[in-house]
């Protein structure tokens, strides 16, 4: 069900950038014969820690020329010098060819478009502190409209790769500095498995500031106590989750909704009718509101999405009793408006200055 889920929203995400009308008149099917692929699964190689000591493993990491992460609007700096949080980002789809069932980690289209990702996206936390991304290679996006089983052993690669690159982001960083986990769509999916299988229970789980699991829905009922940290309930609270999913007013989430239900939490149990996550991030708290007097600012890119700068009081939000986050009247941040009002490609983008004061907050704050 967890890849069901990832279906719509991986969905969601490429109708948004290549076929919006399409999926009105077609839906799935339409995508399906488009975009699952035909290959039979490749089994691959399992990399290791020993992998990512390479630096072209890595979209972003300390060093690295031409760094997408340390990207930031006119008006902002990352940091200039050492030491804070050590940020450990995971990018959402960016792979969206049939020809394989894994991105290749040389494909250059994919490359580029996660690059993109991280200048709109990881780049809130480069003032926090130093941000690793890895390469790794993704489940295709036709991947998640399919019952093969192909789909399920794709994303299991996926996941294996971002399990290596952490064990080598750890022994990069040494044992006691702050880490930042964040992701988005599939990443803050991966980010999620990652929280229950390397976090819960260990030493590394008191260095944590906070976990963004953006994009993604995680069950106050049946996931959060297996991913080992609680939901953030105070703007300055360190060791939480923070998570939410962007929709514009009139919001029809039912084909989130319709797989959330089908599916199976973390415990073992149904997600059925249980509460969503909904962190604001105007406020850093669940389940509140806030004006758009209180965003300190949204990233507005330009045509090209080459640039972007950053405006105040534009957009306000809430979460409502479903546990999604609304935004008011749909605004014009770009052309990748998703069906149902929903805005899960801007979910950072929505508010980059406050989700960047944030995570200076909460590693501030002891």
């Amino acid at each position: 069900m967890v890849r069901k889920f990832l279906y719509v929203v991986a969905g969601l995400i490429v109708l948004g950038i290549a076929a919006g009308l399409a999926w009105r008149l077609w839906g799935v099917d339409l995508m399906r014969m488009a975009m699952v692929p035909g290959e039979t699964f490749r089994v691959q190689r399992t990399l290791t820690a020993a992998d990512y000591r390479a630096d072209d493993m890595w979209l972003s990491r300390p060093g690295r020329a031409n760094d997408p992460a340390r990207w930031t609007p006119p008006g902002y700096q990352p940091r200039q010098t050492s030491g804070g949080a050590a940020i450990f980002f995971i990018h959402p789809t960016s792979y969206l060819n049939r020809a394989h069932w894994n991105a290749p980690l040389d494909d250059q289209e994919a490359n580029d478009r996660a690059a993109l990702f991280l200048r709109g996206q990881a780049s809130v936390f480069n003032e926090a502190g130093a941000i690793w991304a890895p390469r790794y290679r993704q489940a295709t996006f036709g991947a998640f409209l399919t019952d093969r089983k192909a789909a399920e052993e794709a994303l299991q690669l996926a996941y294996g790769d971002v399990q290596a690159a952490f064990d080598r982001f750890l022994d990069e960083i040494g044992p006691d500095r702050p880490i930042i986990l964040a992701g988005h769509s599939q990443g803050a999916l991966h980010l999620t498995h990652l929280l229950k299988d390397r976090i819960a229970g260990t030493p590394v789980a008191r260095r944590i500031v906070a976990a963004y699991v953006v994009g993604w829905p995680v069950s106050l009922a049946t996931d959060i106590a297996q991913m080992g940290l609680p939901a953030c309930t105070a703007p300055d609270q360190r060791g939480c989750v923070l998570s939410w999913q962007s929709f514009a007013e009139p919001a029809d989430p039912s084909l989130i909704l319709d797989v959330y239900n089908r599916s199976t939490g973390f415990d073992g149990r149904s997600r059925k009718g249980t509460p969503m996550l909904c962190t604001n991030p105007l406020t850093g708290t669940p389940g509140t509101r806030a004006p758009a007097s209180a965003n300190l600012g949204t990233l507005f890119p330009n045509a090209a999405m080459t640039e972007a700068t950053i405006t105040p009081a534009r957009i306000g939000a809430r979460c409502d009793e479903r546990g999604f986050l609304l935004i008011g009247s749909p605004p014009d941040v770009g052309p990748y408006t998703l069906p149902g009002n929903n805005y899960h490609v801007y979910d950072y983008s929505l508010f980059w200055a406050n989700i960047r004061a944030d995570a200076a907050r909460r590693l501030a704050a002891r």
